[in-house]
């Protein structure tokens, strides 16, 4: 029998440093999900704290739309074989530097492979080629994780060490590693476990209080029988948002999920005009992607492939390994 977890959690963690947003299921004792309202976070650090706390002696399933693994290229280079291993390693000893973006070409190093801080003044512009020049591979593409690569039905995401575009993830990745993974697993007692690293999706579950899985909006949409964002709507745009709830509406009532009526007119509004509502709009399309897994709608998206499960990691739902 599988056992579900008692509160799922999605967490929006791209554009807004100063602002980031979090929608919550929580388990009835009915054994269906309630959906909340898309809420601000507070203290990244206390985050899986404050989640145990709401799920009441229950175990929490949290996603995160931030990179969770390295590039295999990389990890080679650098001899990592296990990333789990390495992540409460970073940002000490011989990886005090790794959270530091690198300001110029010549600070980019193994160590140090987050670039550039800033997009630099016209003589110092800064290229993709002094990343590659200096983490030594050809291409780009070559430092995406195979779950990043495009795909029949989206594009490719962009490379975590990459920080600069709207479309980058690196600082985000940074923020999510440094402040909410790493302490928690430096603190036994909150007993946190990163899919796909230490086993099945539902195994952890069953067994540890708290499961960290990565997931990725582009890819949630169309768990949710959304076209890409990008081909004829926007995820920026308001008007496009409420045009996609009639998606979020149709999934909530085929998968009887209650929600709190708040939401929905949250959702037929198109989650409102200020330019950063694009973020409680992930929080919650990730969230019922999640949902659609949990209940076993869509499979996880587990690869058997060695150097995936311990290096690159896997974004859930998503189909395919290659």
């Amino acid at each position: 029998m599988t056992v579900l977890p008692r509160l799922i959690a999605h967490a929006d963690w791209s554009s807004n440093a100063n602002k980031r947003w979090i929608c919550l299921a929580e388990l009835d004792q009915q054994g269906s999900y309630r959906v909340r309202i898309p809420e601000t976070v507070g203290d990244p650090q206390s985050l899986f704290t404050e989640l145990l706390e709401r799920a009441a002696g229950g175990s929490v399933l949290a996603g995160f739309d931030f990179p969770i693994g390295l590039p295999s290229i990389y990890a080679e280079r650098l001899q990592i074989r296990d990333f789990r291993a390495i992540l409460p390693e970073l940002g000490r000893g011989i990886w005090a530097d790794f959270f530091e973006v690198a300001r110029e070409k010549d600070e980019i190093g193994p160590t140090r492979p987050f670039y550039p801080m800033t997009p630099g003044k016209k003589t110092g512009v800064r290229k993709q080629h002094h990343l590659l020049r200096a983490l030594q591979v050809e291409s780009i593409t070559e430092l995406l994780r195979e779950c990043e690569k495009k795909t029949d039905i989206r594009p490719a995401a962009s490379s975590l060490f990459w920080t600069l575009g709207a479309k980058q993830v690196g600082k985000a990745a940074i923020v999510g590693w440094r402040d909410v993974l790493i302490p928690a697993l430096r603190t036994p007692e909150i007993d946190v476990a990163i899919w796909p690293f230490e086993g099945s999706l539902f195994d952890l579950i069953s067994s540890r209080k708290i499961t960290v899985a990565e997931t990725y909006p582009a890819e949630a949409c169309l768990h949710l029988g959304m076209s890409p964002p990008g081909r004829g709507w926007s995820k920026t745009n308001q008007s496009d948002r409420a045009s996609q709830g009639k998606y979020i509406w149709n999934w909530l009532c085929s998968r009887k999920i209650q929600t709190e009526s708040r939401l929905l007119k949250m959702i037929r509004a198109g989650f409102g005009p200020s330019k950063d509502s694009e973020d409680p709009f992930d929080a919650l399309v990730g969230l019922l992607s999640m949902l659609e897994v949990v209940l076993g709608y869509r499979p996880t998206g587990e690869s058997c492939v060695n150097e995936i499960r311990s290096i690159e990691g896997w974004i859930l739902g998503q189909s395919g390994s290659g």
